[in-house]
């Protein structure tokens, strides 16, 4: 719904995307209750952008969804990414909180996700990311703390001449454009496309750099 939010409205109407899903009722209940991204199938992998939506209740357009009922505060949603997800995986005694006998993983993060502002919790990164008492990553301040970059798997992944696709890049999100908006759902990049050396030929094609990119997300 983060991402699907404006046309999930368009197609059923506002009472309906009210109800999509009852997160606070289903707490209220007492059913458990994990959170996760459903990433590289309908949206970005980021957890942040998650969290931004169960708090704000707004898509990452800025359309609001949800009524304060339905909304979690800033704590009980990290919860259901941390000791929420641990329970459906049978995991609450190894993972899921910071306390002794539990798995050393966490991260430090760009901003405080308790006092930045509530539209900034989306661009959160991480600066420093420990799994196994181990630093995994590290940038910033923290860089020297880095380890070595593992190689690129396949080797001819872009990744390797381009560098990953995991920070946030204010420039390019402004080149985005909403001109065509041929799936109805995601924006088009055709100003940076055309910047670019990339295949640009076919400009009315639907998996072109000129239109939609669904199947990135």
């Amino acid at each position: 719904m983060a991402y699907q939010g404006e046309y999930f409205i368009q197609r059923y109407g506002e009472e309906a995307v009210k109800r999509t899903p009852p997160i606070r009722h289903m707490l209220d209940a007492g059913l458990p209750v994990g959170a996760g991204t459903d990433a590289t199938r309908v949206a970005s992998f980021n957890p942040f952008v998650s969290l931004y939506w169960m708090v704000s209740g707004k898509t990452v357009g800025g359309t609001a969804m949800y009524s304060s009922e339905n909304r979690l505060d800033r704590m009980e949603a990290l919860r259901r990414y941390t000791v929420g997800s641990a329970w459906f995986s049978n995991e609450e005694e190894r993972k899921g909180a910071l306390v002794p006998g539990q798995f050393a993983d966490f991260a430090v993060l760009s901003e405080d996700y308790f006092t930045v502002d509530e539209s900034r919790i989306k661009f959160l990164t991480s600066a420093m990311t420990v799994v196994g008492g181990k630093v995994v990553y590290a940038d910033d301040e923290f860089a020297p703390l880095a380890p070595p970059d593992l190689p690129v798997s396949p080797s001819w992944s872009p990744v390797a001449e381009f560098g990953g696709y995991s920070r946030y890049k204010p420039t390019a999100v402004a080149c985005v454009d909403g001109c065509v908006n041929l799936c109805g759902v995601h924006a088009h990049a055709h100003g940076w496309a055309w910047r670019k050396n990339v295949p640009v030929s076919d400009a009315n094609g639907f998996w072109g750099a000129l239109g939609c990119s669904c199947f990135a997300f």
